[in-house]
């Protein structure tokens, strides 16, 4: 199976989940392991650890909410040129997950190719960037203990069983850097519930939650991370836009009378009001947001000058958010990964389609524009030197 055979959007219900859920509660959907099979196995989870040098904080275990040092479970290597790395120990690392440890790998979406599908879903979906981070555990001792994030959360059970005590929001929307903080939790859960393989879990930021391998089972689970957008973005977006003029770029009049720092005040007050009372202003925010996303890391060895016109060429773009609209005089524009293009119409089917998100052969992406290969290689290598697009596996 592979991550596009796995709809994450579908399991959570699509345009509905967004219409009631989203931001407001938390969501359980049932399913089975064999549903998720070929996601991610504890093979690959092996593979990951075997073939990969981690330092912490990426790769870490811990207990009672506690980080514990990787002496234990790891040893120094000195190499010959003198530099340190640690390699992991396998019996130790059993030994610590044993007494009760669990083990975390953030950013897995960058280390294995159906969880990366997996994020990609959720960006292309929820218009936001996600990092899905690995957790595994055998006992019922809590890694983190009683915790809220600063994020909500999609959560995919792949192994075993987690039992998830929830305690809901004591403060509404809170932030990494805010004002204040929550209040403590309840004492008593509102939700106390059992993931097994194949289930799924939405969780919005600051809703207190405490975790364990349920009955002495172990468990395998990612948690996809969704980057939140909120009011203070808009704000620092719109300080930024506002630059254009010449009262926001001018020195705040500090040494001047009060009507003359009055009137300043009231000129910024002006134009920061007619934008707020802007219909387009949220679409254009959002729009900027897509078009600053950062691109996900996809080099395209061994072509490192230009993309061949080999019509077996596959080529994919590594941005989730690309976007597509028509430009002036019979042209196109592409803006994903903070950079744009303008091209001629007729290659608006082509861009389609890999914004569309499937990986595409060339002679595919020729005929849907009704150009050449060598044509379309001559855009492709454009889209590459821009750090959108990846090209590889050519027959």
């Amino acid at each position: 199976m592979t991550a596009e055979q796995f709809s994450v959007v579908e399991r959570l219900g699509g345009d509905d989940f967004l219409a009631r859920t989203l931001g407001r509660s938390f969501k359980v959907v049932r399913g089975d392991a064999a549903s998720l099979a070929g996601l991610l196995s504890w093979d690959d989870l092996n593979a990951i650890l075997t073939h990969h040098r981690f330092e912490a904080p990426r790769f870490r275990l811990a207990t009672a909410g506690e980080q514990l040092p990787a002496h234990l479970y790891s040893r120094p290597v000195v190499t010959r040129r003198s530099t340190v790395w640690h390699q992991l120990q396998p019996s130790e690392l059993h030994k610590q997950l044993a007494d009760g440890a669990t083990l975390v790998l953030d950013a897995v979406d960058e280390l294995h190719p159906g969880i990366g599908g997996l994020a990609t879903q959720l960006e292309r979906w929820l218009r936001t960037g996600v990092q899905v981070n690995l957790y595994a555990s055998w006992t019922g001792i809590e890694g983190f203990g009683v915790h809220w994030d600063d994020h909500d959360v999609v959560v995919v059970q792949i192994g075993g069983a987690k039992r998830w005590r929830l305690y809901g929001p004591t403060r509404t929307a809170p932030m990494y850097r805010d004002v204040d903080v929550p209040e403590p939790p309840p004492e008593e859960p509102v939700a106390d519930l059992v993931l097994n393989a194949g289930d799924m879990l939405y969780l919005p930021r600051g809703w207190w939650h405490a975790v364990a391998a349920s009955e002495g089972q172990h468990s395998l689970h990612v948690t996809c991370g969704l980057q939140s957008t909120t009011g203070a973005d808009l704000i620092t977006w719109l300080s930024e836009a506002l630059r254009a003029h010449e009262a926001v770029r001018a020195d705040i009049p500090r040494f001047g009378s009060r009507a003359e720092q009055r009137a300043f005040l009231d000129t910024i007050g002006r134009l920061v009001a007619a934008e707020l009372a802007s219909a387009d202003l949220v679409t254009r925010f959002a729009a900027a947001r897509d078009a600053t996303e950062r691109a996900r890391l996809a080099p395209s060895l061994p072509y490192i000058t230009a993309a061949p016109p080999d019509p077996d060429l596959l080529v994919r773009l590594v941005t989730a958010r690309a976007s597509l609209t028509d430009g002036p005089q019979g042209t196109v524009r592409l803006v994903a990964g903070g950079e744009e293009w303008t091209f001629a119409a007729k290659a608006g089917p082509m861009l389609a389609l890999l914004v569309g998100g499937v990986p595409r052969r060339l002679a595919e992406l020729a005929r849907a524009a009704g150009i050449t290969v060598p044509q379309a290689a001559v855009v492709m290598t454009e889209l590459v030197e821009g750090q959108v697009a990846a090209i590889g596996g050519a027959g």
